[in-house]
């Protein structure tokens, strides 16, 4: 990938941050990696989790305990756009789908079709999601 374009694309912590050992460094994600990492962060983080972005995330835990209809699963899939509008600039949305035929077993996937703006390039991702998410149940 051309230096321009990568630079673009960004680069920046691995989240959860890790750390390397021999380096003593934190790791560092770039590219395509640090854009799938970014979305997973936005999806799986409840708004009001961070501190000092309390509007951050995509809070869908509030849906857990609703009748899963249509106007449920649109109103997922609004939210979960609206927060990859906001917090995911390099992308722009092709389509959120949900796959909600194991919701009963307490998960259901959520697929993103996205393009990377500076490229041009189409790529998607699965994000599992899961309602009873550590619990002993």
């Amino acid at each position: 990938m051309e230096s321009s374009i990568a630079t673009y694309l960004g680069k920046g912590w691995d989240f959860p941050p890790t750390f390397l050992e021999k380096q003593g460094e934190v790791k560092i994600i770039s590219d395509i990696e640090d854009i799938e990492k970014s979305l997973h962060t936005i999806i799986t983080t409840r708004r009001g989790e961070r501190l000092m972005r309390p509007k951050f995330g995509c809070d869908l835990t509030d849906q857990i305990f609703e009748n899963l209809t249509a106007t449920q699963t649109t109103i997922m899939k609004n939210r979960i756009k609206e927060a990859i509008v906001l917090y995911e600039p390099r992308i722009e949305i092709i389509k959120i789908a949900l796959d909600t035929q194991n919701f009963l077993e307490g998960k259901f996937l959520i697929k993103v079709e996205y393009m990377i703006r500076a490229t041009n390039t189409r790529r998607n991702i699965v994000f599992p999601y899961y309602i009873t998410e550590a619990t002993d149940i």
